[in-house]
Protein backbone atom coordinates (compact mmCIF):
# COMPACT_ATOMS: atom_id res chain seq x y z
CA UNK A 1 0.00 0.00 0.00
CA UNK A 2 1.76 3.05 -0.86
CA UNK A 3 1.53 6.09 1.61
CA UNK A 4 -0.87 8.43 0.27
CA UNK A 5 -3.68 5.14 0.73
CA UNK A 6 -1.88 4.73 3.76
CA UNK A 7 -3.19 7.98 4.71
CA UNK A 8 -6.79 8.07 3.38
CA UNK A 9 -7.00 4.64 4.98
CA UNK A 10 -6.25 5.72 8.45
CA UNK A 11 -8.43 8.70 7.85
CA UNK A 12 -11.62 6.87 6.83
CA UNK A 13 -11.16 4.54 9.97
CA UNK A 14 -10.46 7.18 12.11
CA UNK A 15 -13.42 9.43 11.42
CA UNK A 16 -15.91 6.38 10.04
CA UNK A 17 -19.46 6.39 12.34
CA UNK A 18 -20.33 3.37 10.60
CA UNK A 19 -21.88 0.44 12.52
CA UNK A 20 -19.24 -2.43 13.79
CA UNK A 21 -19.19 -5.81 16.01
CA UNK A 22 -16.17 -4.46 17.75
CA UNK A 23 -17.19 -2.51 20.68
CA UNK A 24 -15.45 -0.96 24.16
CA UNK A 25 -15.28 -4.01 26.48
CA UNK A 26 -16.08 -1.58 29.81
CA UNK A 27 -18.32 1.34 30.38
CA UNK A 28 -16.98 4.85 29.74
CA UNK A 29 -16.99 6.55 32.94
CA UNK A 30 -19.31 9.63 33.44
CA UNK A 31 -16.17 11.76 33.05
CA UNK A 32 -14.63 10.26 29.69
CA UNK A 33 -17.97 10.42 28.34
CA UNK A 34 -18.55 14.21 29.05
CA UNK A 35 -14.66 14.55 27.58
CA UNK A 36 -15.13 12.68 24.16
CA UNK A 37 -18.35 15.25 23.75
CA UNK A 38 -16.50 17.89 24.48
CA UNK A 39 -13.66 16.89 21.88
CA UNK A 40 -16.52 16.19 19.10
CA UNK A 41 -18.04 19.96 20.22
CA UNK A 42 -14.98 21.88 20.38
CA UNK A 43 -13.43 20.26 16.59
CA UNK A 44 -16.84 20.66 15.09
CA UNK A 45 -17.08 24.39 15.95
CA UNK A 46 -13.80 24.51 14.05
CA UNK A 47 -14.73 25.85 10.75
CA UNK A 48 -11.03 26.44 9.13
CA UNK A 49 -7.89 24.75 9.78
CA UNK A 50 -4.45 24.81 8.78
CA UNK A 51 -0.97 23.89 9.62
CA UNK A 52 1.28 21.43 9.19
CA UNK A 53 2.02 17.48 9.38
CA UNK A 54 4.19 14.63 9.84
CA UNK A 55 3.73 11.38 8.89
CA UNK A 56 5.83 8.34 9.89
CA UNK A 57 5.58 4.71 8.32
CA UNK A 58 6.18 1.15 9.92
CA UNK A 59 9.68 1.01 8.55
CA UNK A 60 10.32 5.02 9.99
CA UNK A 61 9.95 6.11 6.76
CA UNK A 62 9.08 10.19 7.50
CA UNK A 63 6.86 12.49 4.86
CA UNK A 64 6.18 16.15 5.78
CA UNK A 65 3.89 18.75 4.52
CA UNK A 66 0.55 20.98 4.92
CA UNK A 67 -2.63 20.44 5.51
CA UNK A 68 -6.09 22.75 5.11
CA UNK A 69 -9.26 21.99 6.16
CA UNK A 70 -12.24 23.71 5.42
CA UNK A 71 -15.81 22.73 6.79
CA UNK A 72 -17.89 21.27 5.05
CA UNK A 73 -16.16 18.93 3.11
CA UNK A 74 -13.23 19.98 2.14
CA UNK A 75 -9.32 19.01 2.90
CA UNK A 76 -6.10 19.34 1.51
CA UNK A 77 -2.63 17.75 2.25
CA UNK A 78 0.11 18.77 0.21
CA UNK A 79 3.28 16.11 0.76
CA UNK A 80 6.60 18.28 0.89
CA UNK A 81 9.43 17.93 -1.87
CA UNK A 82 10.62 15.23 -3.21
CA UNK A 83 7.01 14.28 -2.85
CA UNK A 84 5.00 16.16 -5.70
CA UNK A 85 1.93 14.67 -4.27
CA UNK A 86 -1.24 16.16 -2.88
CA UNK A 87 -4.73 14.80 -1.58
CA UNK A 88 -7.98 16.77 -2.39
CA UNK A 89 -11.38 16.47 -1.20
CA UNK A 90 -13.81 18.66 -2.74
CA UNK A 91 -17.15 16.98 -1.51
CA UNK A 92 -18.44 14.55 -4.04
CA UNK A 93 -14.48 12.30 -3.97
CA UNK A 94 -11.04 12.56 -2.56
CA UNK A 95 -8.43 12.88 -5.36
CA UNK A 96 -4.66 11.47 -5.44
CA UNK A 97 -2.84 14.58 -7.26
CA UNK A 98 0.41 14.05 -8.91
CA UNK A 99 1.82 18.02 -8.99
CA UNK A 100 4.73 16.55 -11.27
CA UNK A 101 2.85 14.46 -13.93
CA UNK A 102 -0.47 16.57 -13.78
CA UNK A 103 -2.73 13.54 -13.55
CA UNK A 104 -4.47 12.44 -10.77
CA UNK A 105 -6.85 9.68 -9.68
CA UNK A 106 -10.29 9.55 -7.38
CA UNK A 107 -12.42 7.87 -4.23
CA UNK A 108 -15.82 8.03 -4.35
CA UNK A 109 -16.82 10.27 -1.46
CA UNK A 110 -19.45 7.28 0.00
CA UNK A 111 -16.27 4.63 -0.09
CA UNK A 112 -14.44 7.07 2.62
CA UNK A 113 -15.51 7.74 5.67
CA UNK A 114 -13.87 10.95 6.89
CA UNK A 115 -16.68 12.93 4.97
CA UNK A 116 -18.04 12.28 8.42
CA UNK A 117 -15.18 14.17 9.84
CA UNK A 118 -15.77 16.87 7.33
CA UNK A 119 -19.68 17.05 8.02
CA UNK A 120 -20.88 20.20 10.40
CA UNK A 121 -20.41 17.83 13.88
CA UNK A 122 -18.22 15.52 15.00
CA UNK A 123 -19.54 12.65 17.54
CA UNK A 124 -17.19 10.24 18.73
CA UNK A 125 -19.49 8.34 20.83
CA UNK A 126 -20.94 7.13 17.99
CA UNK A 127 -17.88 5.52 16.61
CA UNK A 128 -16.71 2.11 16.96
CA UNK A 129 -14.70 2.83 20.26
CA UNK A 130 -12.91 -0.10 21.35
CA UNK A 131 -10.23 1.31 23.94
CA UNK A 132 -10.26 4.83 25.97
CA UNK A 133 -6.91 5.86 27.70
CA UNK A 134 -6.11 9.07 29.79
CA UNK A 135 -2.53 10.39 30.65
CA UNK A 136 -0.06 13.19 30.81
CA UNK A 137 -2.49 15.47 29.63
CA UNK A 138 -4.12 13.37 27.02
CA UNK A 139 -6.59 11.50 25.97
CA UNK A 140 -6.13 8.67 23.23
CA UNK A 141 -9.51 7.28 21.77
CA UNK A 142 -9.06 4.06 19.69
CA UNK A 143 -11.83 2.97 17.52
CA UNK A 144 -11.97 0.61 14.89
CA UNK A 145 -13.56 0.57 11.58
CA UNK A 146 -13.78 -2.30 8.24
CA UNK A 147 -12.45 0.28 5.37
CA UNK A 148 -12.34 -0.27 2.11
CA UNK A 149 -8.85 -2.13 2.25
CA UNK A 150 -9.93 -4.35 5.50
CA UNK A 151 -10.36 -4.13 9.02
CA UNK A 152 -8.42 -0.63 10.65
CA UNK A 153 -7.43 0.22 14.19
CA UNK A 154 -6.86 3.79 14.60
CA UNK A 155 -5.82 5.63 17.96
CA UNK A 156 -6.42 9.45 17.75
CA UNK A 157 -4.87 11.58 20.28
CA UNK A 158 -6.34 14.41 21.83
CA UNK A 159 -5.15 17.22 24.19
CA UNK A 160 -7.56 17.12 27.32
CA UNK A 161 -6.39 21.50 27.87
CA UNK A 162 -6.59 21.87 24.32
CA UNK A 163 -9.29 18.95 22.88
CA UNK A 164 -7.21 19.44 19.74
CA UNK A 165 -6.86 16.60 17.54
CA UNK A 166 -2.25 16.61 17.58
CA UNK A 167 -1.88 12.67 16.58
CA UNK A 168 -3.42 9.50 15.16
CA UNK A 169 -1.56 5.72 14.47
CA UNK A 170 -3.15 3.40 12.46
CA UNK A 171 -2.79 -0.42 12.05
CA UNK A 172 -3.83 -1.59 8.74
CA UNK A 173 -5.12 -4.74 7.52
CA UNK A 174 -1.25 -5.98 6.76
CA UNK A 175 0.07 -5.27 10.17
CA UNK A 176 2.25 -2.13 9.56
CA UNK A 177 1.21 1.55 11.48
CA UNK A 178 1.55 4.75 10.54
CA UNK A 179 1.46 7.84 12.63
CA UNK A 180 0.18 11.21 11.68
CA UNK A 181 0.79 14.36 13.59
CA UNK A 182 -0.47 17.80 13.57
CA UNK A 183 1.93 20.92 14.43
CA UNK A 184 1.38 24.76 13.82
CA UNK A 185 -2.11 24.07 13.72
CA UNK A 186 -4.00 27.35 12.94
CA UNK A 187 -7.69 27.95 13.05
CA UNK A 188 -10.63 29.80 11.50
CA UNK A 189 -7.91 30.88 8.61
CA UNK A 190 -8.92 32.04 5.24
CA UNK A 191 -8.15 29.50 2.50
CA UNK A 192 -8.25 30.36 -1.10
CA UNK A 193 -10.52 28.11 -2.91
CA UNK A 194 -8.01 27.53 -5.47
CA UNK A 195 -6.22 24.98 -2.65
CA UNK A 196 -9.57 22.82 -2.81
CA UNK A 197 -9.60 22.19 -6.95
CA UNK A 198 -7.92 19.83 -9.27
CA UNK A 199 -6.40 22.15 -12.06
CA UNK A 200 -8.13 21.79 -15.62
CA UNK A 201 -4.93 20.52 -17.48
CA UNK A 202 -4.61 17.35 -14.88
CA UNK A 203 -5.46 14.08 -16.74
CA UNK A 204 -7.79 11.34 -14.49
CA UNK A 205 -6.21 7.58 -14.12
CA UNK A 206 -7.91 4.40 -13.56
CA UNK A 207 -7.34 2.27 -10.16
CA UNK A 208 -5.37 -0.01 -10.66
Amino acid sequence: MIRRDALLLGLSAAFALSTSAWALDRALSPEEQQMIANIGAHNSAIRTMVGRFLQIDTNGGRSEGTFFLERPNKIAFRYAPPSRDEIVSIGNGFYVLNRRDETYYAYPQDSIPLRQFLGDSINLLDANVIDVTTSDGYMSVTVIDETIAGTVQVSLVFGTDTLDLVQWSLVEPSGAELTFSLYDVEKDREIPRSYFSIPANYKPLKQG
